[in-house]
């Protein structure tokens, strides 16, 4: 078809990939109209577009570089995105939905991140909204008409064919489709062989790299077969595609033509599972997946939904990952409803969602809110002036707590000495040097080199000499830097760690949980690479440091840069905070430059923009630091400049934060971890004020101001490498 010889704004709309390349000067001021007049909570990035035709009313809206809303799109709630997205004309995305870098959306499909309740108590309009909110990862590509319910993630570098009914998480890689959709294939395997290809960390973040996608990306999802298709492959698509996916043994699926009638409803549409379970029945529509599993075999009935004036529908179901018996999965054309419990458990409200489908106001200050102002140097002075008061606070005429009230700890203890020396240079003064060193070295038990919490026995070891959890793994990096802060260090070589074999750490780091618990996993890996640097200090260089970074090395995500999976329920909140404690702990203890650091920096920045940890009142200490970090130290292998990658964001995040942070403090008490059930809470006390300092730190460093504290971080914080490189690795 020939184009115009200049496109219309109607053409863009319809087209905008064009727009960079074609829009005339006057055009280019009409879009930035368009982009200024989107309300709600809206920040807009470079190239980008928004069509004039499309339905934009976000709460939230944070739309990454390079990327475009489309002609009639849908947009409602909360929207975050990456840079080089694209949703094409006539894709909805309701609710709280957050993706990747590089997601490509086809027409017509729908992405519903909240839900409706379904009490028998009272009439369905009248039902509280809950939202578990969706996650797509980076690189991903969702064909044309595809359906994605609330509470599902998506991995990094799946493709989602046309039509596909999307109810439950999909593994990286994964090639899905089908009602309900089901993973087809890894793409990553080799046709016919089983294998898995090698990974090309430079390979473009396109899904069609063939060649064969239009630059608008608006195409439905093709993969192209082999000479000799294996058999059970089954071809699917739309007018546009074709869609040919082969599994490894052959996948099968099963794809009925709707009929229209007359209302433009569409009649039921089923799809078997491969093997469904006695009981179980599967139905559905083009919009819907309907599953019902019961202990004996629930019975379910689908009939064709009707439009009503109120353009509700009738609910229709989808399956929960592992349907218990009796649970019920409910929904509608807009929400995707799960209730579970024998008799169908109403579900749980989420907070910020008010009836009717409106949202509390919009819980992120925009990117112009920065403390350009802020006076760090009269934050700093305020700290120590205060510093000998607030430990006086946290010495209980025995030993430190935390704050008053809580029992003594070893921590405790040790962020005494950090603050003291951070703030005022000293050591606290409840105690002498040699009182303070006496007390925290006669805590190492001599044999184990493990220190043990007050009044608790000493843990015992694992088959390979070494713990796994406790407060112990804490207390090799907290009691090693406050003796290190006060002069001598550990006495005691940490013996699990030193008597190590090769086979025993590999075995111990294959069986770490990086699948479910990321964050337990790398503190795992911090106290392990932090008692081998301890370690050094003491012997001719036994243990197996070498053998841990080679297994990192080789294990680290190249899309990534991370160890370990997203989940629906925390997004990328474990994986974060578990690549904080293992690089704090590895690269950054030993001197090292961390894997794949612009990839680090795209997973951090979309993690930090989870509203789930990040929002009023959700955030604390750890999740804060555990993005300031990884930040701070990939930028020191990729550079500081202006101009540096995304270095604008990251400046803008951190003035952000500094913002939020400094008027905490709280004179004479110092700063609370945060709110929430995790950690201490939002009272003031040694371990929130230790740890916030230290954030302030790196916020201030991100900005290159630093300076303007008058301190910097010695201990467990310390920007520095405790010891530069490692034999064979240096």
């Amino acid at each position: 078809m020939d184009h115009p010889s200049q496109p219309s704004e109607r053409h863009f709309d319809h087209c905008p990939w064009l727009f960079a390349a074609e829009a005339t000067e006057e055009q280019r001021a009409a879009q930035r109209e368009v982009q200024r007049a989107v309300g709600g909570d809206t920040v807009i990035g470079e190239r980008c577009y928004v069509a004039e035709s499309a339905a934009v009313f976000p709460d939230r809206l944070r739309l990454g570089d390079d990327s475009y809303i489309a002609a009639h799109a849908y947009v409602t709630g909360e929207l975050d995105t990456g840079s080089h997205c694209t949703l094409n004309p006539f894709t909805t995305v309701r609710g709280n939905v957050v993706l990747g870098h590089g997601v490509r959306i086809g027409a017509h499909t729908s992405l519903l991140g909240f839900n409706h309740s379904m009490a028998p108590d009272r009439p369905v309009f009248r039902q509280p909204l809950t939202s578990r909110g969706i996650r797509v990862g980076d690189d991903v590509w969702i064909g044309s008409h595809v359906i994605v319910v609330d509470g599902v993630t998506i991995g990094d570098h799946c493709v989602i064919g046309a039509g596909a009914v999307v109810t439950r998480d999909l593994p990286a890689w994964s090639v899905a489709a089908g009602n309900p959709a089901r993973v087809l294939r890894d793409r990553r395997e080799v046709r016919g062989e089983g294998s898995a290809a090698p990974t090309d960390p430079t390979a473009p973040a396109d899904p069609a790299a063939s060649g064969t996608q239009h630059p608008d990306d608006s195409r439905t999802p093709t993969t192209h077969p082999t000479p000799h298709p294996a058999p059970g492959t089954v071809a699917t698509g739309n007018p546009e595609h074709a869609l040919q996916v082969a599994g490894a043994a052959g996948a099968k699926a099963a794809a009925a033509a709707p009929r229209k009638r007359p209302d433009d409803s569409r009649t039921p549409t089923t799809h078997p599972t491969p093997h469904p379970a006695p009981g179980t029945v599967a139905t559905g529509n083009p919009e819907h997946a309907l599953q019902v599993a019961g202990a004996a075999g629930a019975k379910a009935a689908a009939a064709a939904p009707r439009k009503r004036p109120d353009d509700s529908r009738t609910p229709t179901t989808h399956p929960t990952p592992h349907p218990a018996p009796g649970t019920v999965a409910t929904g509608n054309p807009e929400h995707a409803v799960q209730v579970a419990g024998a008799a169908g458990a109403e579900a749980a409200d989420l907070p910020g969602i008010l009836p009717g489908g409106g949202r509390t106001p919009g819980t992120r200050p925009t990117s112009d809110a920065g403390p350009r102002s802020a006076n760090l140097a009269a934050f700093a002075d305020a700290a120590r002036d205060q510093a000998a008061g607030l430990l006086d606070r946290c010495w209980n005429g025995e030993r430190y707590v935390d704050r008053p009230g809580a029992g003594p700890t070893v921590r405790a203890h040790c962020d005494a000495v950090e603050i003291a020396d951070l703030l005022l240079g000293a050591v606290p003064a409840h105690l002498s040097a040699e009182e303070h060193i006496g007390r925290l070295s006669g805590l190492q038990d001599p044999k184990s080199g493990l220190v043990p919490e007050f009044g608790e026995p000493l843990p015992v070891a694992d088959g390979d000499g070494f713990i796994g959890e406790g407060a112990a793994l804490y207390h090799v990096l907290c009691v090693g830097y406050a003796l290190d802060l006060l002069g001598p260090g550990l006495p005691h070589p940490v013996q699990g760690v030193r008597d190590m074999t090769v086979h025993q750490l590999l075995v111990r780091l294959e069986a770490l949980t990086w699948r479910t618990g990321a964050w337990g996993a790398g503190a795992w890996v911090d106290s392990f690479a932090t008692a081998a640097h301890w370690n050094l200090r003491h012997d001719d260089g036994h243990g197996t440091p070498e053998s841990l970074f080679g297994w990192l090395l080789t294990r680290a995500d190249p899309w990534t840069g991370m160890w370990g999976s997203p989940s629906a329920e925390e997004g990328r909140l474990q994986v974060v905070n578990g690549y904080y404690r293992l690089t704090r702990g590895s690269f950054a203890q030993f001197g090292l430059p961390v894997p794949y650091p612009e990839r680090v920096v795209d997973a951090v920045l979309d993690h930090a923009r989870d509203a789930r940890h990040f929002g009023p009142g959700r955030e604390n200490a750890c999740n804060v630091l555990d993005v300031a970090h990884p930040l701070w130290l990939c930028t020191q292998q990729l550079g500081r400049s202006a101009d540096g990658y995304r270095s604008g964001e990251i400046r803008d995040w951190a003035e952000r934060q500094l913002a939020t942070v400094l008027p905490r403090w709280q004179n004479g008490r110092g700063f609370g971890f945060g709110q929430g059930a995790a950690g201490p809470g939002p009272e003031p006390g040694l371990q929130g004020t230790e740890m916030w300092l230290a954030i302030i730190w790196y916020l201030a460093d991100l900005l290159g101001r630093s300076d303007e504290l008058g301190y910097r971080p010695r201990g467990i914080h310390r920007p520095e490498p405790a010891r530069q490189g490692i034999t064979g690795l240096s």
